[in-house]
């Protein structure tokens, strides 16, 4: 199991725009031959927008975006029409497909904080397709197919314990509190590759909230 801390992340952005971004793989100017992706999983992005800010349009092709809301609500746009509010709790997939534009800005009042993920299609092209899924519960995992990916959203109370899935590639990423995971502490920020995950459990130190990505395909 690999630990990666907060405080290791990239960081990027342009905070005099509002703008502030946590990396936990190469990405742009922060180029690491040896941190490109972990099975299909190619970025974790948290993002910080300040009311008023966000990022212009710009193009994705060949890439499976999956966004969770921690705080605030994000505004999206994107070329084929598509345009929503995504608030915490919700979870915003953009299938880039062969290529697609969008916008995506913080509109509110209040700052935004959202972990955006990419992952690598198993076919690249086809056309964009977009969808937002409100309120997910814990018991209901979200699917992209596309990726060969599975994603389990878990909250635990203080003490509270959940399996992690057995799969070849897992991804836990801590979105806050704190849990013990296979002996090893994680906090806020942290995130766990796990390759040949088995009959490991994770255990709550404080109330926490989980992201985990189940993956199939390297």
């Amino acid at each position: 199991m690999d630990v990666r801390r907060a405080d290791e992340r990239y960081r990027g952005g342009d905070p005099a725009a509002g703008i502030e971004s946590l990396h936990a793989f190469s990405f742009g100017p922060h180029y690491d031959p040896d941190n490109l992706r972990f099975g299909p999983l190619i970025a974790c992005n948290e993002e910080r927008l300040a009311p008023g800010a966000g990022f212009d349009e710009h193009l994705h092709s060949h890439t499976e975006i999956v966004t969770w809301v921690i705080e605030g609500e994000l505004t999206h746009r994107d070329s084929a029409g598509n345009e929503s509010r995504v608030r915490a709790g919700d979870v915003q997939r953009l299938s880039a497909g062969g290529g697609v534009r969008h916008v995506e800005r913080n509109d509110g009042l209040t700052p935004l904080t959202f972990v955006q993920m990419w992952l690598a299609p198993l076919k690249p092209g086809g056309d964009p397709v977009y969808e937002t899924v409100h309120g997910i519960a814990d018991s209901t995992p979200y699917a992209v197919p596309e990726a060969g990916a599975m994603l389990h959203v878990r909250r635990l109370t203080a003490s509270e314990r959940t399996a992690i899935p057995d799969a070849p590639f897992v991804y836990v990423h801590v979105v806050r509190g704190e849990i013990r995971l296979d002996g090893l502490e994680l906090e806020t920020g942290d995130a766990a590759r796990i390759p040949d995950a088995k009959d490991l459990e994770a255990i709550a130190g404080s109330p926490a909230e989980l992201l985990i990505w189940e993956m199939t395909q390297a």
